[in-house]
Order: structure tokens, then sequence, then C-alpha cells
């Protein structure tokens, strides 16, 4: 606790709670009694949230298998893996959003997209979002593990396999728990960038939070309120990823073999 309230972080929370109070005692606030705009708020942050979980959980399993082909894999592998590694972390996670949703239908004009069983999903913004926010994890995810399974004592592999112990089991028990715990912290801070990239699939016609935000202000113009509302709820949900991930971290030792 005295380790927490250091004098920096004593000024931090006085100037917080200053501009918290001038806010509400300044601000335009009674659009936020409109029921319509409160379901809207719960619904685009529950958007939020289930586009971050969802999109950090599938692409975490896409990042394991490419990490694990540039790390130890053959040439025909660790080579696509690199490649995909590039060219997401080369090119805006914007223009790969806007590329799936807008460039598929350009590349199937034909109708039979429309015809197939899959249309009532494909035709939604949703998917594309989720594809996209993925594969961006699974490439920066997957160049980090490339390091943490290569950083994970070679020793410690060839015990494993001098006692017999099957090579699935092998990654499973020792390789895969090592290297995780090694990249835990970079997942924490992946998993809080991948959070303030969610605003970017409101260009598809998402209404997550910040589109939320952004129509209050088109039906309004009250221009700050939203935004510092916005900036809240960020804040909190930023707040709770990095306590999840501390924990998480704590229920690991402190130091691997």
């Amino acid at each position: 606790m005295q380790a927490f309230l250091k004098p920096h972080r004593l000024a931090m929370i006085a100037v917080a709670v200053v501009l918290l109070v001038l806010a509400a005692i300044y601000g335009r606030w009674e659009w936020l009694a409109n029921p319509k705009y409160q379901l809207a708020i719960v619904k685009g942050i529950w958007l939020s949230i289930w586009l971050t979980v969802v999109t950090m959980a599938v692409g975490m399993v896409l990042a394991v298998p490419i990490g694990l082909a540039q790390a130890v894999g053959p040439w025909y592998l660790a080579w696509p893996a690199r490649a995909f590694c590039t060219v997401v972390r080369g090119t805006p996670l914007l223009m790969q959003i806007w590329l799936l949703y807008y460039g598929l239908g350009s590349l199937f004009p034909g109708t039979w997209v429309q015809k197939s069983d899959l249309w009532p999903i494909l035709r939604q913004a949703w998917p594309y979002a989720v594809v996209a926010l993925s594969l961006s994890v699974a490439g920066y995810e997957g160049e980090v593990l490339r390091g943490a399974f290569k950083g994970v004592p070679h020793g410690q592999l060839e015990a494993g396999k001098a006692m017999g112990i099957p090579p699935f089991t092998l990654f499973r028990r020792i390789w895969l728990p090592q290297a995780l715990h090694r990249v835990l912290p970079t997942i924490g801070g992946e998993t809080v960038l991948q959070l303030k990239s969610t605003p970017l699939v409101s260009t598809i016609t998402i209404m997550e939070i910040y589109a939320v935000a952004g129509r209050v202000r088109q039906d309004t113009f009250i221009i700050y309120e939203p935004l510092l509302l916005l900036a809240l709820v960020y804040m909190c949900l930023t707040g709770l990823i990095v306590l999840l991930f501390k924990w998480f971290e704590a229920q690991f030792p402190t130091r691997t073999a």
C-alpha cells in the first residue's frame, strides 16, 4: 500500500478527482438520462469487451504454431510464418480491416456468394472484424513467441526426451508453459492495445462503445462529454486488464529453471 501511495501517484489521483468533479458540475450530461443512449452504451461496452476477449483468444491460438514454426520449424513452415508476421506487422490494421470487409466483395463479385449458406454471416460486419483483429494478434504475438520458444533452456527439453516423455506432452507441460511465462507481461500489453484497437471496427458499421460516443455527438452536438465518458470506460477496462494479468503472473513461479 505504501509503495502505491507515492507522491507522483497521489498528485495524479488528485488531478483526476478535480477533473471529474469539474466535469460533473459543469458538463452537459442530460443525454445520459435517455434510455436509448443508456442501452447503446451498455451494448457498446459489451461488444468492445467481447471483441477483445474473442480476438485475443483466437489470435493466441494462432500465434503458438506461428511462433513455433519460426523457432524450430522446417524452412517450408518457417518462411510462410515469418512472411505472415512481416505483412501483419508492416501494414496498418485499419487497412487490413478494410481489405477484408470491402475487398472480398471485389474478389468474388458473382452472385454465388450471396446464394451460399454462409451469406447470412458473410453479409454482416463482425466476422471480418474478428478475423482482422485475430490475425493482427497472431502476427505480433507469433513473433514474440518465436523468441520465447527459443529462450526456453534446451537442457530441459533434452532431459524430458531422455525420460521418454512424448513430444506433445513435453510441449504441453514444459515448453509452452515456460514460453508463456516469459511473455505474459507482453500478452497483457497486447490485450490493452487490442482493446484500444476495437474503435477501428466502427469504420465498418460495428457499434462498439467508440461508435456509440460518435452517435451521441452527432445527435446532440455535445462534443466533450461523450469523449470524457469514453475515456473513463477505456481507463476502467484497461485497469481491469492490468489487474487480471498481474494476478496471472502471481500464479506462476517467479523464476524458471
